[in-house]
């Protein structure tokens, strides 16, 4: 790996050891898009992430450079102005993490010198952008002595997410980043934040992430239109019944009132929303007893739901995924995400790995005319400090 240190150092012109800190990407292993429709998921954090070096500065000035956006050079900004400005790119991120850590009442005395590298790879899906927020978040915190809970770091996280860079996600990436676990997922329900840890006991199989090398940008795809769907789906339903929330819902109580949804297209939305959440609970449930095989049939027909129901795929999810359903050794595969792109997900027997990425990628490049990327990355803990000798 690349001396983080001695890139700081050169970078900012100073011989200070830097304090380093990580947060990790994170996978859904399924509940996909039923976060912010007050539903559970299911997700685990990863090892890959991103990582921050700082050290406190002497004035009010923040400096930011990204081994990822080099070209950008280094971003600067003060205390006093921390509004968003496009012509700030990523640094957004870490900008509107400092924000609203000081509207919370948190006292940073000065500025701060800090660079980022992450090996998620960009617009996957595998949230590289609550990564830097939950990174920038322990690090301030490092930095300064705060002592900031954790839920409301994540709190925070999702905060810029939805205020400063305008997408109406829910909680659970900065969740997973900033409560994950080794080795456990973690199963949330969106509405109460109650969690719940489950070991990820695969015996002899692993999981491997499949990246379409198609990127996608969330503020600028139909996430908020789906959004804006399930909200006018609730909207419809909440004038029969009591509920807050899609996520509330049994698949029989959908079932009895679908028929107060007028609009055809924010039924299905709500469908997925509803038996997503359900089939989220079962998993959980599936793990707990070591039951990889209906875990399994539970991920492929989660696919199958974001596919017809809630459109989120696109030909290059489809194609991996369908592809990882035909070769030997795999007990399920899904796109995981906000889809549009980024990755997929699939658990397979280790003994079959090779001939899984051989034969995806021919029937991929058949396809679309470019190879995928294949990931094998274990299950870690939440955002830290690093100390010496704990470089992952």
């Amino acid at each position: 790996m690349v001396n983080l240190t001695k890139l700081f150092q050169k970078t900012f012109n100073t011989s200070d050891v830097p304090r380093k800190f990580f947060a990790p990407g994170r996978i859904n292993l399924i509940g996909e898009h039923t976060d912010y429709n007050g539903g559970h998921v299911f997700p685990a954090s990863i090892s890959l992430g991103t990582y921050a070096l700082g050290r406190k500065r002497t004035d009010n000035t923040f400096r930011f450079y990204s081994l990822n956006f080099s070209e950008n050079g280094i971003i600067e900004c003060t205390l006093d102005e921390l509004s968003f400005q496009q012509k700030h790119a990523w640094a957004n991120y870490p900008k509107g993490m400092i924000q609203y850590i000081v509207d919370q009442g948190y006292a940073l005395d000065s500025g701060a010198d800090i660079l980022f590298y992450g090996n998620i790879p960009n617009g996957a899906g595998l949230s590289s952008s609550a990564s830097i927020e939950l990174a920038t978040g322990v690090l301030l915190e490092g930095l300064f002595h705060l002592e900031i809970d954790s839920i409301e770091m994540i709190q925070i996280g999702q905060k810029v997410e939805n205020k400063y860079i305008g997408v109406n996600s829910g909680i659970m990436d900065q969740f997973a980043i900033g409560m994950g676990k080794k080795d456990n997922a973690i199963l949330l329900d969106c509405q109460t934040l109650n969690y719940q840890y489950a070991p990820i006991a695969l015996q002899d199989h692993i999981i491997i992430i499949i990246n379409t090398n198609k990127q996608r940008t969330l503020a600028g795809s139909k996430y908020n239109e789906r959004f804006t769907e399930c909200k006018e789906a609730l909207a419809e339903l909440q004038k029969s019944l009591p509920i807050q929330s899609l996520g509330e819902l049994s698949t029989k109580q959908f079932e009895d009132n679908k028929h107060a949804i007028t609009n055809k297209i924010h039924q299905k939305r709500a469908r997925h929303a509803v038996y997503e959440n359900a089939r989220t609970l079962r998993a959980f449930e599936d793990l707990h007893k070591g039951n990889l095989t209906a875990f399994g049939a539970l991920m492929n027909e989660s696919h199958r739901s974001l596919q017809n129901d809630y459109e989120v795929t696109g030909l290059e999810l489809d194609t991996i995924v369908h592809a990882a359903w035909e070769q030997e050794g795999v007990i399920g595969a899904r796109m995981t995400g906000a889809g549009f792109g980024g990755c997929a997900i699939a658990i397979i027997h280790q003994d079959f790995v090779d001939n899984f990425k051989l034969n995806v990628n021919q029937i991929y490049q058949n396809i679309i005319g470019y190879d995928a990327t294949f990931y094998l990355a274990s299950i870690a803990d939440g955002a830290k400090e690093i100390m010496e000798g704990e470089i992952l």
